[in-house]
């Protein structure tokens, strides 16, 4: 457990990834509902100061990924779109991600997202979901792939679309939450 999650005794830190051309409900659906959760959340971006999302949704990051300490959160959730596309190629937020996993923080990822588990390569053998479009790719990448609304294997939680935010987002607040 982070200093921060036991400081407050009550609830996790958690950081959003985010690049441009987020899915806008994959980002906001969640930092809403783990703030409703009581958890504190930041989001952190490649290095700009705004990205838009799909929908043109402005997001203006809190910090970079490059500034972020894994032992200053508790999990890590990975939106869709085209941001993976981006997180994916970016040297940092793989670091980051592969950290978190093997820290034993909470990774979570939706619809693309876990193209970015992809490219840090932590799938091998994990029970995962994703958009059906990517799961060639995840089995390619050794994970074992189910067609359910949210999948959870040991500190790895997935989702496939917006469709599944309600499981998602739930599955997110049980865990990082205060309840």
């Amino acid at each position: 457990m982070s200093q921060a999650r036991m400081a407050s005794n009550r609830t996790g830190v958690v950081a959003v990834l985010v690049e441009a051309k987020y899915e806008d409900l994959e980002l906001w659906y969640p930092v809403y509902r783990l703030k409703e959760a009581g958890c504190r959340v930041l989001i952190a971006g490649t290095g700009k100061p705004e990205y838009q999302g799909k929908t043109g949704y402005v997001c203006r990051p809190d910090l970079s990924v490059q500034d972020l300490r894994v032992d200053d959160i508790d999990g890590l959730v990975i939106p869709g779109g085209y941001c993976p596309e981006k997180l994916r190629t970016n040297p940092d937020a793989l670091d980051l991600v592969r950290e978190a996993f093997s820290k034993g923080k909470v990774v979570a990822a939706i619809c693309h997202g876990p193209q970015v588990l992809i490219s840090a390569g932590v799938l091998k053998g994990r029970r995962v979901t994703g958009y059906r479009g990517i799961w060639d790719d995840l089995r390619n990448a050794g994970a074992i792939v189910v067609d359910e609304p949210v999948v959870v294997d040991g500190n790895l939680i997935t989702s496939r679309t917006p469709d599944d935010l309600p499981e998602f987002g739930a599955e997110l607040a049980r865990r990082l939450g205060s309840g």
